[in-house]
């Protein structure tokens, strides 16, 4: 089973690869050219290769079926390089973009940023100093992150928002706020990734006020996590501010996560915290969202030397239980109940908190032996091999008018700008009262934004986006209830 679903998923790469590679031109960049140029002259389904050097630019792909492939030479890469007064390198709206082997350092907001484009892969990459966010595909369908390296980011090295159908696999993060963070999102697989020296390693869980209310179906395994105790320098009031230091991996209100063969070591909070959406926000905020985290699994995980510094209210809690070591394991807040439908395995061999009313999942370890002669269903995730789709997803057509403006909101806006959750940006509800019905007055400042707050920082210039476009998006923002 498990050969022939490898042998099916490399087939359907391959007749990808080969039917985009036939119909394609190459366009050549080298140092002193525009990245930028290359793209707005290629068409769909054209690859743009990027020679070593410095480039100091902003790159927006809203083609369908393009590739943006470095080339590294005698160890030198081509090199995106913002200079601190950029905020974004690459941002993406088409289908099917592709992005490899690009260094990508100090931007101020995002390194790689997809706006609603599905069929995505981006691949290789060495990105650090980016601002808020590494690699950020926002409203996409059917992905793959694999193979990245990311360090220095103050929200998410890698977070997926929004998002359904996602593999993250094989990347190292480390130095950052939060490591991997996949929120409001279905359908992904964290697999084989290293998280360490992180304020969070891996975080599922639900931020409410975003038009996607729900988050599940999620599988962490193979991972190693360990040593994540970086004390967190998020912007203060943002969501991932409230993450304590010291968090292995965090689900907040995530259904159906699936932690399963990960190694997790020296989280000095917490290897695992399974709680509400109340751990870091105010879940009262939006009625449409669940706040439990119901069935979670537990499975076979390697766990030693958590816990031996609860950082904040984990603290407050060990003192509570007399204690001054945090748990491998915490269940915390509604998480603890039998009625939410979680288990774990092997739970003597953990030290834990809150799991008293936990079901037992033991599955049987696979061995050799099973793997060969057993036809058996052996009840793990083993046999799966990705979650991404057998065949890729439809294309995502953005027509300008209202409709298209709902998803170019879900997928630009959204994730910084939930209705009436402090995300990065201040809340919808916040922007409708400050400019009634003047929706003009938004579309203009989002193209030529200005620092207004200095508890938010700075919005990044979506000037990309036309000008009858941004005016539907405003006003869809300003018709907004929840």
């Amino acid at each position: 089973m498990i050969k022939s679903s490898y042998t099916r998923l490399l087939c359907i790469l391959g007749l990808i690869f080969l039917s985009h590679a036939a119909s394609s031109a190459v366009h050549e960049v080298k140092e002193g050219g525009s990245i930028q140029a290359a793209v707005t002259k290629a068409q769909t389904g054209d690859v743009i290769r990027v020679f070593p050097g410095t480039y100091h630019e902003t790159v927006y792909v809203d083609k369908d079926d393009i590739s943006l492939i470095g080339v590294v030479e005698d160890g030198q890469w081509p090199h995106l390089d913002g200079q601190k007064t950029l905020n974004d390198a690459i941002l993406y709206s088409g289908n099917g973009f592709s992005v490899e082997w690009f260094k990508i350092t100090h931007y101020k907001g995002n390194a790689i940023m997809g706006q609603s484009g599905n069929n995505f892969s981006i691949r290789n990459n060495w990105v650090i100093d980016t601002g808020l966010y590494g690699i950020f595909p926002e409203f996409g369908h059917n992905g793959l992150i694999e193979n990245n390296i990311l360090s220095g980011i103050e929200d998410a090295a890698i977070y997926v928002g929004m998002s359904d159908y996602v593999d993250v696999r094989n990347n190292q993060v480390f130095d950052n706020v939060a490591g991997i963070e996949i929120e409001n999102s279905r359908h992904v697989l964290v697999e084989g990734n290293v998280a360490r020296n992180n304020t969070g390693g891996i975080l599922v869980f639900i931020t409410p006020g975003l038009p996607i209310k729900s988050s599940y179906d999620a599988i962490v395994r193979r991972n190693f996590i360990t040593n994540n105790n970086t004390p967190n320098f998020a912007i203060p009031g943002s969501l991932v501010a409230g993450i304590p230091s010291g968090t292995g991996i965090l689900v907040m209100s995530g259904d159906k996560v699936v932690i399963e063969d990960n190694i997790i070591t020296g989280n000095n909070t917490g290897g695992i915290i399974v709680t509400s959406g109340d751990f870091v926000t105010e879940v009262a905020s939006d009625k449409d969202s669940d706040p439990h985290s119901d069935e979670v699994m537990i499975r076979n995980n390697i766990m030693f030397d958590n816990g031996n510094d609860p950082d904040g209210e984990m603290k407050l809690l060990m003192l509570s239980k007399f204690s001054t070591k945090g748990p491998d394991i915490l269940a915390y807040q509604s998480a603890t109940a039998k009625e939410r439908g979680s288990c774990i395995s092997r739970r003597e061999a953990y030290r834990s908190y809150g799991l008293d009313d936990w079901a037992d999942c033991d599955a049987p370890t696979v061995r050799a032996a099973d793997a060969v002669t057993s036809a058996q269903e052996i009840s793990t995730t083993r046999q799966l091999i990705t979650k991404m789709l057998p065949v890729p997803a439809e294309p995502r057509v953005i027509t300008v008018d209202a409709d298209g403006a709902e998803v170019v909101y879900n997928g630009i806006c959204a994730g910084c700008h939930a209705y009436n959750v402090r995300l990065i940006g201040p809340p919808a509800f916040v922007i409708q009262a400050q400019y009634g019905d003047d929706a003009k007055a938004i579309a203009d400042y989002v193209a030529n934004p200005e620092k207004r707050r200095p508890d938010f920082p700075s919005m990044p210039p979506q000037s990309h986006v036309s000008e009858e476009m941004r005016l539907l998006v405003a006003q869809y923002m300003l018709s907004l209830t929840e």
